[in-house]
């Protein structure tokens, strides 16, 4: 068994999400405390009293998921020995990632990703444009959805999550007139998104700039566990490049297909997913079905890993 890690991205917040774990692990309790002190805030409050409304805020939502994220590999860290090939993570998920891999410590990353939340949502005024997926949509079809939505207001992909969705960002007129002709064209379905800017597209440029700056502040260690970016699905090759793949991530297509190929290109057969919610896990099937994800967000799950594990090989610590 050769075992990847994969971490949650924006969406995947739910009220309530880690309390379990931070009621029953030192490791996972500690993590939100050291977010707490970092930010200034009281986050575990709001992750684990907080609507999803006040949870949905872009700069609350990306410190409280990479918080939850880290906690839960806490967690399974403190009951295992294994040793991961390589690690990715959807979007924010790829902060979450560098922390797993030491490149980035876990105060930095809290606090970084907050400033990524206020400049991503500060680059588009609220109302003017938002995210819609589109499933079921035959690639061949991308480059014609994209032409012709963009005559009604800029719309590009903002993440091409698995050989059936994709996600596009734009304008508001832009991704309307998408989903129209994306269904005469042969999509199954089309959910506009519930998000306030068009994350992962060009009009996000001036929060790629803001982060930029940010990144120069930043210490990035060497990796000790090999972190795949979201902007070409390729193995990061020094830590000297994380900055610019980070702030370049903003504007870029999130390649998660991509990401996916390459950790099994590594012989990775098994991924762990961590972070509220398993919607990576329903990406990586419809990417490829030979991978197993076990996706860990609660106490149960977790221990339903670690069996799963140990009847695969003998790697886990004695509870």
């Amino acid at each position: 068994m050769k075992i990847g890690y994969i971490f949650a991205g924006q969406g995947s917040q739910k009220p309530g999400m880690g309390k379990d774990f931070y009621d029953s692990f030192d490791a996972s309790k500690s993590i939100y405390d050291r977010a707490n002190l970092a930010l200034g805030i009281d986050l575990k409050r709001i992750c684990f009293e907080g609507t999803l409304e006040a949870l949905s805020m872009t700069e609350v939502t990306q410190p409280a998921i990479l918080t939850t994220s880290i906690a839960m590999l806490r967690a399974f860290e403190s009951l295992t020995s294994v040793n991961p090939v390589a690690a990715s993570g959807l979007s924010l998920g790829e902060y979450s990632a560098h922390v797993a891999s030491g490149s980035l410590s876990f105060e930095e990353a809290v606090k970084l990703v907050r400033k990524r939340g206020l400049f991503m949502q500060e680059a588009v005024p609220a109302g003017i444009g938002g995210l819609t997926a589109i499933t079921g949509l035959n690639p061949i079809h991308y480059e014609d959805l994209i032409t012709e939505a963009s005559k009604h207001g800029k719309v590009e992909i903002s993440n091409i999550n698995s050989p059936k969705q994709i996600v596009i960002g734009g304008m508001h007129a832009g991704l309307k007139h998408a989903g129209e002709v994306a269904l005469k064209l042969g999509a199954k379905r089309v959910t506009p998104l519930s998000v306030s800017a068009p994350f992962h597209t060009s009009m996000l440029k001036n929060a790629e700039l803001k982060l930029e700056t940010a990144l120069k502040d930043i210490h990035f260690d060497e990796m000790k566990l090999p972190v795949v970016t979201n902007i070409n699905g390729r193995l990061i090759t020094s830590e000297h490049l994380i900055p610019e793949y980070l702030s370049k991530q903003v504007t870029s297509t999130v390649e998660w297909v991509k990401c996916i190929e390459s950790m099994k290109a590594l012989g990775i057969d098994t991924l762990i997913e961590f972070g509220p919610g398993s919607a990576l896990g329903g990406f990586v099937a419809k990417i490829d079905r030979s991978i197993k994800v076990l996706s860990i967000d609660s106490i149960e799950s977790l221990y339903k890993a670690i069996e799963i594990i140990e009847d695969n090989k003998p790697m886990v610590k004695a509870i």
